[in-house]
């Protein structure tokens, strides 16, 4: 997460955090990525580093981000969806293994070996203890993690509303609450390419069971594409 690549997969894994039912219906809610999604990513990013190098700082942290997110709930068709739901909530930390073994794989100069992956997990884990992830929902291994992921693609994971929301967003990144009226226009002429990009890169790095479950399109050229920026990220950054 110190490499500034960190937020080149940050997309795609917040796309698959709210692909979850419960994910989306409580994100969809509350979230005000769409009309303030840069402050919600510095926010975010902010808190993510947290955890990481914090220190003492990052037990402080989990807890103010259970007792933030305590409250949270939505109800959708009659089912109450609750954002501290222990399979829901670990979830969310449980996207970054995929996000950054991706993020090597594109835009580094090595993809992460085995044992990387299996050290990079250990951390993650333990990042998720300190942000009081149920224990049980915290696959053992590397290897059991992988299964955990594609069972989670293949039995939870749904076409929800707030993914396509998150996508708009990223496509056409909304402009800050303070910005004044006349700057707009400015704006929208200004983040054009950018989320251009960002889209293109976030629809790239999805699995692609999640961009079929999705409805997403992505091409042989769109590949070769994402490989190529990668291969220059690679080598600047």
């Amino acid at each position: 997460t110190g490499l500034v690549t960190f937020s080149l997969t940050t997309g795609a894994a917040f796309a698959l955090q709210v692909m979850h039912p419960t994910v989306g219906a409580v994100v969809g809610e509350h979230s005000v990525f769409r009309t303030d999604a840069i402050g919600r990513a510095r926010r975010s990013i902010a808190s993510v580093m947290t955890w990481v190098y914090g220190g003492a700082e990052a037990l402080a942290e989990g807890d103010r981000l259970r007792a933030l997110h305590a409250p949270l709930k939505s109800t959708v068709d009659g089912v109450t969806h609750k954002a501290l739901a222990s399979g829901p909530y670990a979830w969310i930390i449980l996207t970054a293994p995929y996000a950054y073994e991706t993020g090597a794989r594109y835009f580094s100069r090595r993809p992460l070996s085995p044992e990387d992956a299996e050290a990079f997990y250990a951390e993650i884990v333990q990042v998720a203890r300190n942000l009081h992830v149920a224990e049980k929902e915290l696959p053992p291994t590397y290897d059991a993690y992988r299964k955990y992921f594609d069972d989670m693609l293949d039995h939870t994971l749904v076409a929800h509303p707030t993914a396509y929301e998150f996508l708009a967003a990223t496509r056409r990144i909304p402009p800050p609450p303070g910005l004044p009226a006349p700057l707009r226009p400015l704006w929208r002429i200004a983040m054009d390419v950018p989320g251009r990009v960002q889209y293109f890169v976030t629809v790239g790095t999805l699995p692609p069971k999640a961009r079929e479950i999705l409805g997403l399109t992505w091409t042989d050229r769109d590949e070769r594409r994402l490989k190529v920026l990668g291969f220059v990220v690679g080598r600047l950054v």
